[in-house]
């Protein structure tokens, strides 16, 4: 029989993604034993104490097993973090050593959310693809440049290494874990005892997008006041290089280190971010927000929408605007 170590973190973190992974594992080897098979893994919760208190003490975890009596595990699940990630890698150093330790020795591991962070500061990251929550990514790009963050993706699975995006999307992960181990029958079994959408693979849709100024850079800085100051009209890129005096290789150079984005994918960004609230809020057809957004052709805006979103214009006006299908 594999095993299954769900680590507790010290500090105050997230305790449903802890006990999703539990309970949906536990219904993943009761469904093999009812089909006539055998259990897959024994799921054991560790830490590195015996008691770990959750939303002030509202909750208590106490985990099963210590950190140090596992000699060897094959499957690891990180559950995510509260958002003083620095705190919380300071208190857990012996977990991510441990982790790292485990990994080396054939374990998978698989982070849930913000518990990348921990993965990233083990050094497995490096010069790999992960994604987390939406609203953590300019700071784990900022603290961790050596990885590939992909925020727009749901899932990633590379080398044994899992990661998944935002809050309850760790489910979706969760299904994917019991598809790879179990197989697809007892999978569509978990995914329709526990109501989870199957095969999603973008979180694009749910990301509202922050731009990304925790860098020092002040020309780059001010590139972006200037495209976000000329919302509703169309930028020329090399005009914007000639207005900040600078060769136009080097301002996307620049750029693209700074905010993670090209010059036009910064644009696109705003203009669509600007478009979703607009069709979200406002009666305004798909046509007059698209121009409002600086765009005129009905199909080159379509595509830059559903790239960044997922979906078209129409979709995404239908999903969360009420009033506007009245």
């Amino acid at each position: 029989m594999k095993h299954l170590t769900i680590v507790v973190p010290e500090g105050d973190n997230n305790l449903s993604s802890i006990a999703g992974a539990y309970e949906i594992f536990t219904q993943a080897n009761d469904y093999a034993k009812r089909t006539g098979g055998k259990a897959l893994f024994r799921i054991e919760l560790a830490g590195a104490s015996e008691k770990v208190e959750f939303y002030n003490g509202l909750f208590t975890s106490r985990p099963q097993v210590n950190i140090a009596e596992i000699d060897r595990t094959d499957l690891i699940i990180i559950p995510s973090l509260n958002h003083d990630f620095e705190k919380t890698i300071r208190e857990n150093q012996p977990l991510i050593a441990w982790i790292r330790e485990q990994y080396k020795t054939g374990a998978e591991v698989a982070s849930i959310c913000t518990g990348v962070f921990m993965l990233a500061v083990s050094g497995l990251l490096d010069g790999r693809t992960c994604s987390t929550h939406w609203l953590a990514a300019d700071v784990f790009r900022t603290r961790f440049p050596k990885v590939n963050l992909q925020v727009d993706k749901l899932i990633t699975d590379e080398n044994g290494i899992y990661t998944n995006g935002g809050a309850f999307s760790f489910l979706n992960l969760l299904i994917y874990l019991i598809e790879k181990y179990y197989g697809r029958e007892t999978a569509i079994f978990c995914a329709k005892i526990f109501q989870i959408e199957m095969d999603r693979q973008s979180q694009s849709a749910f990301a509202i997008f922050s731009p990304q100024k925790m860098h020092g850079d002040e020309m780059v800085k001010k590139a972006q006041a200037y495209i976000e100051s000329k919302l509703h009209e169309k930028i020329s890129v090399e005009d914007m290089s000639s207005r900040f005096n600078i060769a136009r290789r080097n301002f996307d150079r620049r750029f693209i280190k700074a905010t993670g984005n090209t010059p036009i994918e910064y644009s696109q960004r705003v203009k669509v971010e600007w478009a979703k609230k607009a069709l979200e809020t406002t009666r305004k057809t798909v046509g007059e927000v698209m121009y409002d957004v600086g765009y005129s052709d009905v199909k080159a805006f379509r595509e830059v929408f559903r790239k960044i979103t997922g979906m078209s214009p129409i979709t995404y006006r239908s999903k969360y605007n009420k009033e506007a299908l009245a």
